[in-house]
């Protein structure tokens, strides 16, 4: 995705584990039917700047490895050779990461300059300007989607539309990787990074409530993973794994 979460540019969120904005309650809740276009003008801001800084922003850290190697063998097998979306794909480095394993992936992101500089930096990949709350692909094609940091640019209003699309989009069988931070009933508002002015939501979510919302739209649950805080960072992260049920259960 690019960002929005709308699909979200995704990597950006990452930052946020630093925690340098202010924490509000939810007083932007009147804003949020205008999300999408905030979240995509935030990112097409930023997206020079934050694609310099970080062109591999997934790191190399093992847990990170191990879970999307896990997460790319489900897809091989719960739907050999379907694609499998990237929803906020950011400068492109997951959906590049998922090919180098074997996986026919593509990225979604609501920025349509994220997208170009993901195209740049990967010509031979398919990126596309898309939202998660409405993907652009037909019923039960998807062998997986994956969504690091992107769902917490959605309200909570809309999240459920947007899992009830996952599981739309999903093959029977195929799985979700989502990644967030975790955090309880926390929502910040950003009117700038790297100098430029935006406008740009974030809601953190616990992990148990996200696998509620998982749950509300038809998809079951496989693990969870918390990891801590470290460092300099203020806010613990989650990993969330989940599948579409197949006829049979």
């Amino acid at each position: 995705m690019a960002v929005p979460g709308v699909a979200g540019s995704g990597s950006l969120g990452r930052e946020l584990l630093l925690g340098s904005a202010d924490v509000t309650d939810d007083s932007h809740a009147d804003a949020a039917a205008d999300f999408i276009e905030a979240t995509r003008s935030s990112y097409d801001t930023i997206a020079p700047a934050y694609s310099a800084e970080h062109p591999d922003g997934l790191g190399d850290g093992p847990l990170e490895t191990a879970l999307l190697t896990a997460f790319a063998d489900l897809a091989r097998a719960a739907a050999p050779g379907a694609p499998v979306a990237d929803v906020g794909s950011g400068p492109g480095y997951v959906t590049a990461r998922l090919n180098a394993l074997g996986i026919q992936a593509f990225g979604i992101d609501i920025s349509p300059h994220m997208v170009a500089l993901a195209r740049e930096a990967h010509p031979r990949l398919r990126f596309e300007v898309g939202s998660m709350t409405s993907l652009d692909v037909p019923d039960a094609t998807l062998g997986g989607i994956i969504a690091l940091y992107s769902t917490i640019h959605i309200p909570d209003p809309e999240l459920p539309g947007v899992f009830t699309e996952f599981h739309r989009a999903l093959r029977p069988g195929g799985h979700v990787l989502l990644a967030f931070q975790a955090s309880e009933g926390e929502h910040i508002h950003m009117t700038e990074r790297y100098g430029l002015d935006i406008s740009l939501d974030y809601y953190f979510r616990t992990p148990a409530e996200v696998a509620g919302f998982l749950a509300g739209a038809g998809l079951s649950l496989d693990a969870q993973v918390r990891v801590e805080p470290r460092g300099e960072q203020r806010l613990g992260r989650a990993f969330a794994l989940a599948h579409r049920p197949s006829a049979s259960g």
